[in-house]
């Protein structure tokens, strides 16, 4: 790079300029980039990077590293404080633009598209009272019936799958049910675990898509059966969905509609969460009289994936909350963090349109 070479700062300007037309345009971007630039993308990262045995980000965190040993390196060679300022101000100007851009390039223009609730002709809405109280029953039917498709057993389930034969599992069956949206993903992404085990979740994070590999990663400490529900939820980041709330529909889709009782029950179990808080937060009197007519196996689950989750506290929760919220907002996600709750009324939407709600 020159002495005055600002390249990748103004490629990084240019970035963020197309992203300001890119979002006044949302139709446009979602058929000239994600319908046909980002997929090109997906295929290539899933080809390459994909194949790797151990987690990509790797290679990201070992360029990174070698990109500040060069900037010490030549930082070191400099002579004065003017002409150090001046190489400091370029090196962190072109880092920057370097990661806007390829963060936008190889997925961030996906904020911009239509949203996919919109595509399906879903209008989600706040349930009421007596509508939420319906769909938990629909739900706990459900999960009851999954449960027993898994295990007679009413202990609490505390294994399931290895590891790669779940990813595989979960990774087919988006390949083979995403028709049933209609939406036109392409590629075989990959979710890997990212050691060290627990690292992850002390950050306050239980699975993370990483743009800048195009893969995405979950921590190995995870309890086994939030496991299949989280790996296609962060699948469906990697085919270029950015909501919260939308890529935890599409992983409910996807595995309540396996032929696999194990990914029908992580599936249906994390959707009866998301309702029972919204109970106890609207009846918390009628929920508790509820809560103890639950199913022996799917209460001993629920109470085993408590206690997992308790084991391994974030060092911080509510600053992990706000800076994912912060960076959600930016990226144009209205709700924030909140749009992780919206999964209820995606789900009561989309029985509606389907008439599943007998």
């Amino acid at each position: 790079m020159g002495k005055r070479d600002w390249s990748w700062a103004f490629l990084g300007i240019l970035a963020l300029v197309i992203r300001y037309f890119a979002l006044q345009y949302p139709e446009a971007t979602d058929e000239l980039y994600s319908r046909k630039f980002f997929p090109g993308i997906r295929n290539v990262i899933d080809l390459t990077l994909g194949n790797l045995p151990f987690p990509s980000v790797y290679i990201f965190i070992f360029i990174v590293f070698l990109i500040l040993l060069i900037f010490i390196q030549r930082f070191r060679q400099k002579t004065g404080l003017l002409s150090k300022g001046l190489y400091t101000t370029q090196a962190l100007s072109n880092g920057i633009g370097a990661l806007v851009f390829f963060f936008l390039i190889l997925w961030g223009y996906n904020y911009q598209r239509t949203p996919i609730f919109q595509q399906l002709a879903l209008k989600p809405k706040a349930l009421n009272l007596a509508q939420l109280k319906w769909e938990v029953g629909i739900t706990n039917r459900l999960v009851v019936q999954a449960r027993n498709q898994v295990t007679a057993d009413t202990s609490a389930i505390g294994a399931i799958l290895n590891y790669p034969e779940l990813e595989s599992l979960v990774r087919a069956n988006m390949g083979e049910n995403l028709d049933i949206l209609g939406l036109n993903f392409t590629g075989k992404p990959r979710t890997k675990q990212f050691p060290p085990p627990g690292f992850m979740r002390k950050m306050g994070i239980l699975g993370i898509y990483f743009p800048f590999t195009g893969e995405s990663y979950i921590d190995p400490t995870l309890h086994p059966l939030e496991q299949p529900f989280t790996i296609a939820h962060e699948m469906a980041h990697s085919y270029g969905v950015t909501d919260e709330g939308e890529a935890n529909f599409i992983a409910w889709v996807i595995c309540t509609n396996s032929d696999d009782p194990l990914l029908k029950y992580s599936g249906q179990l994390r959707l009866l969460q998301y309702q029972m808080r919204d109970f106890y937060r609207m009846a918390p009197d009628e929920y508790k009289v509820w809560v103890k007519t639950l199913n022996p196996g799917v209460r001993n689950d629920l109470n085993s994936i408590r206690a997992a989750s308790e084991a391994i506290q974030p060092f911080s929760i509510e600053l992990s909350r706000k800076s994912n919220d912060i960076f959600l907002k930016s990226q144009g996600v209205k709700a924030g963090v909140n749009s992780y709750q919206q999964l209820p009324m995606l789900a009561y939407a989309w029985r509606k349109r389907m008439n599943l709600e007998d």
